[in-house]
């Protein structure tokens, strides 16, 4: 396992490289097609190097581990309003999350609904590519060095166009209050209208979920403590009439839950994570036969367990939605596409970017599929 401890050190191993090389951060998130090659782990190249809480700036270097991130902004009262997931529960992981670790994956938590996925808080990049080439993008630089929005390309892209090196990120400070209307018992087309309902309002929902082995569903409100006490009652008085309220502490743990999709850390068979239409989420459950599920994003995003033969993508082809295989025997992910299949124009986009960026294609290949 190759470990360097700074840029010009990464970039020389990658330049000198004579075969594949399996990207990782801290290597909590095995996900994707497995990669045959040498491991390079960028978790040696840690620390902040930029934080202006009052600019909402932070720059870390990708290798630092995400819990030093998040403390050294709540010591500000601040945090990533992205809220990501720790995927080691559900995928049975060791290590340490790595905050390029969450960039390359896009990994993106319940609040997305409000604020956008990891790339839309992403200011900047620094990456080496498949030449050995340190690139910069965003950030402090704010240049764009060749023509691409690297900042975008690099959230999602798993290690298949750079190795990550840096990433600068806006942060966002930590509401006054939080609370979480619940109700249990519901099914799951009782529960997606109530979402949409309170997604519907406008009340600013900050999260909208729904455990299917409880049978309860969430709403999360969050801001000033006046706002939230108003919007809570505006709730209980319509969409959510009858639901209970968990705050502080109490709520905060209920969507590290839902987050971290602890309800299905057990299951057996494979992990699927779906995206649909929200309304559509109940004829999906009932078409895969009311498996164990979180959804989350009001209905939109669907994390399911289900039997490993199951062929998902055809049954899910009659609602329409995406389909990324999250976990599974190494056997299903080398013969099952992980990540859904991409339409022929921009099949043919990406691999031209991989062309450029990774000439001798020896990042992560076939990762992706």
């Amino acid at each position: 396992m190759m470990t360097p401890t700074n840029e010009a050190e990464l970039a020389g191993l990658v330049a000198g490289a004579k075969g594949a090389l399996r990207i990782q951060g801290g290597g909590t998130r095995d996900i994707g097609a497995p990669v045959e090659g040498d491991v390079l782990r960028t978790s040696d190249l840690g620390g902040v190097t930029l934080y202006e809480p009052g600019a909402l700036t932070l720059v870390a270097q990708a290798g630092t581990p995400l819990r030093d991130v998040e403390a050294a902004l709540a010591a500000e009262g601040q945090r990533l309003a992205f809220e990501p997931m720790d995927h080691r529960g559900l995928l049975g992981t060791n290590g340490t999350s790595t905050i390029g670790g969450v960039v390359a994956a896009n990994v993106s938590g319940p609040r997305r609904i409000q604020v956008g996925a990891c790339r839309d808080s992403l200011l900047g990049v620094r990456f080496v590519d498949g030449a050995g080439r340190v690139l910069k993008n965003g950030g402090r630089v704010m240049k764009n060095v060749t023509g691409y929005d690297l900042v975008k390309l690099m959230a999602g892209s798993w290690g298949t166009l750079g190795v990550l090196t840096e990433v600068s990120l806006k942060v966002q400070a930590i509401p006054e209050a939080e609370a979480t209307l619940v109700a249990e018992g519901l099914t799951s087309a009782e529960a997606i209208a109530a979402l949409s309902a309170a997604l519907g309002s406008p009340y600013d929902v900050s999260g909208a979920a729904y455990v299917s082995k409880e049978g309860k569903a969430l709403v999360r409100l969050e801001g000033l403590h006046s706002s939230v006490q108003y919007r809570v009652k505006q709730l209980q008085d319509g969409a959510c009439a009858g639901w209970s309220i968990a705050e502080g502490v109490k709520s905060a743990s209920l969507w590290h839950d839902v987050r971290d999709v602890r309800a299905l850390a057990d299951a057996v068979g494979a992990i699927w994570r779906l995206s649909v239409k929200p309304t559509d989420a109940p004829a999906v459950l009932e078409k895969l036969g009311e498996p164990d599920a979180v959804c989350d994003w009001g209905g939109g995003l669907i994390w399911v367990a289900v039997p490993e033969d199951l062929d998902l993508r055809a049954i899910l082809s009659a609602v329409g939605g995406h389909a990324t295989l999250v976990k599974a025997s190494e056997d299903v992910r080398r013969h099952v596409p992980v990540f859904p299949p991409e339409p022929a124009a921009l099949a043919a986009i990406s691999r031209g970017l991989r062309a450029k960026f990774d000439p001798r294609g020896i990042l992560n290949p076939g990762k992706m599929g």
